[in-house]
């Protein structure tokens, strides 16, 4: 009986955490202003953590695409050794922030405009 009242006492006490866990984030990067703000997420605030492997996956996803479709005339070229993928976003986020024109943008319209400027093929 004690046995039984812990477990419920204890099942009690997590109810607000499991709770908050299963609250959904909701994610959308249409243009290259939304994709900066999830790249931007503060990681001390909730949903960081889907935010920020959101805007990876989204952007390693994106370029990989590009790369593939491109053939021989590629948009951008990384050097060697390649920058980070965290420095490359951060650099992205300046960039969406510099000019208000590029917020609008269409999200990987943006970041492969941004990686034209940053890295250009020679």
């Amino acid at each position: 009986m004690i046995r039984s009242l812990s477990l419920c006492s204890l099942a009690l006490l997590a109810w607000p955490v499991l709770v908050q866990a299963a609250t959904p984030v909701n994610l959308r990067s249409r243009t290259a202003g939304e994709l900066a703000t999830l790249c931007s997420a503060n990681p001390r605030e909730a949903g960081s953590d889907a935010k920020i492997n959101y805007c990876h996956g989204y952007a390693q996803g994106a370029i990989t695409v590009e790369l593939s479709h491109a053939g021989e005339k590629k948009p951008f070229c990384f050097p060697n050794p390649a920058p980070t993928r965290a420095q490359t976003l951060k650099d992205f986020v300046a960039w969406v922030r510099a000019e208000p024109a590029r917020r609008d943008l269409g999200a990987s319209e943006g970041l492969f405009q941004f990686l034209g400027e940053r890295y250009p093929c020679k």
